[in-house]
């Protein structure tokens, strides 16, 4: 199966704009994004998909020097921009990262993608943000996993989605409706369950947490996960 892992950036955020460009231990957040998940064993190509809008164009320059695809859709029906460069790329799964998860990390992105081969599910998450959609917690910290969809799913959300906040939002379409999708979420691995540490970055409060934490990290490691993290929040943040 042709697995396609597409990051979902735009610098139009209206919490913190321009986000994907700050500055994480000498590289962008983006630039992290995309040198981890390019990490992942069971990913086939990795895609920057962004929006056809100016501002965006650095994004694309930057997916380029790191070289990997960047596909230019809709800046506000991810539906569609997810579909068109699924279909582009042949994807038979697509793997969703949103850009402004700071620390996605490549076993568990690995391993969201084989228990959703195994369960033959159609969406398979380990986004913590399952709790919001009526499931219990699965123990993730926000920001390290990702979203698997068959693309067959993803035509099927494509050809029926018409309320523009599921336009905007591909997972809720899924998790609304569970009588024709088959979902799957997994459980966090014991040794690193800790809901508490949020790795997403949406407010300048955030930013400033991921930014000692990747000042550290970088100080000190010369690869680093969320085993690392676990212990610098522990061993020095909460101090």
């Amino acid at each position: 199966m042709n697995t396609v892992l597409i990051i979902q950036a735009r610098m139009g955020s209206t919490r913190l704009p321009g986000k994907s460009m700050l500055d994480l231990g000498g590289k962008p957040l983006i630039g992290w994004v995309i040198h981890r998940v390019k990490k992942t064993s069971l990913v086939d190509k990795v895609v920057l998909s962004t929006t056809q809008k100016p501002e965006d164009n650095i994004l694309e320059v930057i997916g380029l020097e790191y070289g990997i695809d960047v596909f230019r859709g809709s800046e506000n029906d991810l539906v569609d921009r997810y579909y068109q460069a699924a279909k582009k790329y042949k994807a038979d799964l697509v793997v969703r990262v949103p850009g402004d998860n700071a620390l996605p990390e490549p076993k568990e992105i690995d391993r969201v993608i084989t228990f959703h081969k195994n369960n033959h599910n159609d969406f398979s998450s380990n986004l913590p943000d399952v709790a919001q959609h009526g499931y219990p917690h699965n123990g993730y910290p926000d920001g390290i996993g990702a979203e698997v969809i068959n693309f067959a799913a993803l035509k099927k959300v494509w050809d029926t989605s018409s309320h523009p906040r599921n336009r905007e939002h591909p997972h809720t379409n899924f998790y609304e409706n569970r009588e024709i999708f088959k979902i799957g979420i997994l459980e966090c691995p014991k040794e690193i369950k800790r809901p508490e540490i949020i790795l997403d970055i949406n407010t300048k409060e955030q930013y400033d947490f991921i930014s000692d934490m990747y000042e550290y990290l970088t100080d000190n490691y010369e690869e680093f996960g969320i085993n690392e993290v676990i212990k610098w929040y522990d061993s020095v943040y909460k101090k």
